[in-house]
């Protein structure tokens, strides 16, 4: 059912929110080209890809104003996140009861990025500024130590550069999990193969079936 259609029928319509990743925004390839698909669907009002600050509280702040929104419109809400955004996805559908997309997550980014401290650059803005202590701290307590499998739909590929596959699968022992072999990080084709494989039979059935039971939860709760 289309956005369009669901509205007209009263249904709880779909709302996804796309999370960035570490020194990305809204203007990386995988967050346009999500925002296209829903463009050439005609239901643009359906993708939201908030700008997330450096600071981590301030990146929850930011994307929890998003998920009230669409509830009070009757929304369903399924998170994508992608790197860091992953790890923001899984403490923000904890939370908020949500379903979420992960697509290569960091894991444990307040040890990962420890070395990464120092001067920083937004890859895509050109935004300055200083990795601190501070950032990790406010990730540590950010990570979630108990799971809920079933909210989740990981998307890996085996030879990610920059995140260890093997611990997200682990991490996410029990979700729907799809892994892709291979990698290119570095051009940004990595990701984009593993929302690729989305399109798979399995998968798409997978996120359909998600959708739809979390819709009727929706509507039974009047979010």
């Amino acid at each position: 059912m289309s956005a369009a259609a669901a509205e007209e029928s009263g249904a709880a319509r779909p709302r996804i929110i796309y999370l960035h990743g570490f020194n990305s925004s809204p203007q990386s390839a995988k967050a346009r080209q999500l925002g296209e698909v829903f463009a050439r669907r005609g239901e643009p009002e359906c993708y939201a890809c908030p700008a997330l600050p450096v600071l981590p509280d301030g990146a929850i702040a930011v994307a929890e104003t998003e998920i009230p929104r669409a509830r009070t419109q009757r929304a369903v809400v399924t998170l994508v996140g992608s790197s860091l955004g992953g790890f923001y996805a899984t403490w923000l559908a904890e939370r908020h009861d949500c379903h979420a997309v992960l697509i290569n997550p960091a894991i444990t980014p307040h040890a990962g990025l420890r070395a990464y401290l120092g001067p920083q650059r937004n890859l895509h803005t050109g935004e300055a500024y200083t990795l601190t202590e501070q950032h990790l701290a406010q990730r540590q307590r950010l990570f979630v130590p108990v799971l809920t499998p079933s909210r989740y739909l990981l998307l890996v590929e085996t030879g990610d550069e920059v995140l260890d596959y093997q611990a997200a699968v682990a991490r996410y022992a029990g979700a729907r999990q799809v892994v892709v072999q291979g990698a290119t990080r570095p051009s940004g084709v990595s990701s984009r193969r593993c929302l690729a494989s989305s399109r798979s039979p399995a998968a798409r059935r997978e996120i359909a079936r998600r959708g739809r039971a979390h819709a009727r939860c929706g509507v039974a709760r009047g979010l």
